[in-house]
């Protein structure tokens, strides 16, 4: 009987979440009963609201318009950013009122879903997080094309393009036509993570900070044999810890990098390679397994997660991990990070640094980030809205917060960051105060040389520590399109070639034999359809190349 009442409680959120996201879709909800009676999606402005549109300057329109926006968040994050002030003027100055939805991406998938199987959405949707390339694909005749209306009524987006020709390349869908717009962050590190160490324990063991994969080696043995944390148990130290697996970073010396998570690497020729396949992955793995077995990875790096792994990052006792990957060094480690520093990337057997990253900036340009659906009554107004929010102030205000709030404009045309509350942290901080990471953005050269962010906290320290890895950036496999077909075969394909890789990783780091089991494992790799999924990524890669050009 409680099951019963549970499915039944279930249902019927289900269904107020429903009722929630499509009540007010578009304008009015007579016109809307007109248009679904009669067969056919109404996407023209009414002749009043025509005669109240303007086409430049501000107000957008001069009668109130209603935009119900749908955007996703991290966790319990809620809605506080709906209060950043520049939307707030924005509404006032535009006449444009977002009826605003936030739904947390904790249980979105489901609600997704259930929206999509409803035809009927609301009028814009924000962040690349909320509907991915999948679901537009899947779904286009839920949105619509916008090439006409930037042409027409998206001049700051059309002005960004031309300066960013990414910005249109990576909008471009395989079929041409252009259903989300893009961003592109201010102040992004070139490099994703860097080598963070253990500084005190270096000091301690009288050592040097490692250059090259031979003294790391060496440094990790002592880490672990000489009581590195001073404690006196020469045993409690873990050099390296992992949750779930190891830091594919880890691999970086070898000439690994994977910004993208697809297991695909652009070579200095431009050509492509399944890294799990090649012969530096072999060899990055069984210096891996050398470590495992001399007990300098935590022998628990397959088994626990996250939550366990950040107790002996910052176990109360004493610091317990030597070496990680992160933005920065105080990512993880609660009170003993200022023990810990950032070092350049390792050089690896062949002498040289790589590092993970893009030189445009880590996830600084990418697509999804606002959507215009089939359901809008007012598409012109909607893209006038959303190309307000890529002006240079406009952006900053959208990814950190307000003037006068977070952001302060100096005297000289400048803008500095202030200090977050007392008890909170800057990323934090940011995320209650603006859009943050979601959202269309554009911040040009010229502009972002007034952004002052101090180089010892937050962005301004991700910036800096950046600068150690930046000149040995790889070139990371582009964020490309898929057709329909592509993406139902590479979730096919991924599948159980993903778990295949990750499985046989684990045992050969753990127990060895990567050279008698390697030529199974490739042939096997090869029975599962990798030369097929490889093409599907090849086939992507030269159509993005095209468009591109």
């Amino acid at each position: 009987m409680k099951a019963i009442f549970k499915r039944a409680a279930s249902f019927l959120l289900t269904a107020v979440l429903i009722v929630s996201l499509v009540s007010g879709c578009g304008s009015g909800g007579e016109d809307k009963k007109a248009a679904k009676d009669t067969g056919k999606k109404s996407t023209a402005a009414e002749p009043s609201e025509k005669e109240s549109f303007n086409k430049e300057g501000l107000p957008i329109t001069k009668d109130p318009v209603t935009l119900t926006v749908l955007t996703t968040r991290w966790g319990s994050m809620g809605d506080s950013f709906t209060q950043n002030q520049w939307l707030k003027d924005l509404e006032k100055e535009s006449n444009v009122q977002p009826k605003w939805q936030v739904q947390s991406l904790n249980d979105w998938g489901e609600q997704k879903s259930i929206l999509l199987a409803s035809h009927e959405l609301p009028d814009v949707i924000l962040g690349s997080e909320t509907f991915n390339d999948a679901d537009i694909i899947n779904n286009t005749d839920l949105f619509l094309d916008l090439t006409d209306l930037m042409d027409q009524y998206m001049p700051n987006l059309k002005a960004a393009m031309k300066i960013v020709p990414t910005f249109e390349t990576i909008v471009t869908f395989p079929d041409g036509k252009i259903y989300s717009l893009p961003k592109n962050l201010p102040s992004r590190p070139q490099t994703r993570n860097q080598p963070i160490i253990n500084k005190k324990w270096l000091d301690n063991l009288n050592l040097k900070e490692p250059s090259t994969i031979e003294e790391l080696t060496d440094v990790l043995r002592a880490f672990k044999t000489k009581d590195a944390n001073g404690n006196g148990d020469p045993d409690d130290e873990f050099p390296i810890c992992g949750a779930k697996g190891l830091p594919m970073d880890l691999l970086n010396p070898f000439g690994i990098t994977d910004l993208s998570g697809t297991n695909m690497m652009v070579q200095e020729d431009g050509s492509l390679v399944y890294y799990p396949t090649a012969d530096n992955y072999k060899e990055g793995i069984k210096w891996l397994n050398t470590l495992f077995q001399e007990g300098i990875i935590d022998p628990e790096s397959f088994t626990q997660d996250e939550t366990m792994q950040n107790g002996k990052r910052q176990n109360e006792a004493a610091s317990l991990v030597g070496l990680d990957y992160a933005w920065t060094p105080d990512a993880f480690f609660g009170k003993w990070s200022p023990e810990y520093i950032a070092l350049p990337p390792i050089k690896g057997p062949d002498g040289k640094q790589y590092a993970e990253g893009d030189p445009n900036g880590v996830y600084s340009i990418m697509r999804n980030e606002a959507e215009i659906t089939a359901s809008c009554k007012t598409p012109e107004i909607a893209a006038r809205w959303l190309d307000q929010f890529y002006d240079g102030e406009a952006s900053i205000q959208n990814f950190w917060g307000a003037i006068g709030t977070v952001i302060n404009k100096n005297d000289d045309g400048t803008y500095t960051l202030n200090d977050p509350p007392e008890g909170t942290s800057a990323d934090a901080w940011y995320w209650d105060q603006s859009l943050r990471d979601f959202g269309p953005k554009y911040v040009s050269p010229e502009f972002q040389d007034k952004i002052k962010l101090s180089p010892e906290s937050g962005d301004g320290l991700k910036v800096e520590l950046s600068k150690l890895g930046d000149p040995f950036i790889t070139t990371p496999y582009p964020s490309v399109m898929f057709t329909a077909e592509e993406t139902e075969a590479l979730a096919t394909y991924r599948t159980d070639i993903d778990k295949f890789v990750a499985t046989t990783r684990a045992e050969w780091i753990t127990k060895g034999g990567i050279d008698k089991g390697w030529d199974d494992y490739v042939k096997q790799l090869e029975d599962m359809g990798l030369k097929d999924m490889i093409k599907i990524y090849e086939d992507a890669y030269d159509r993005y190349q095209e468009v591109s050009k």
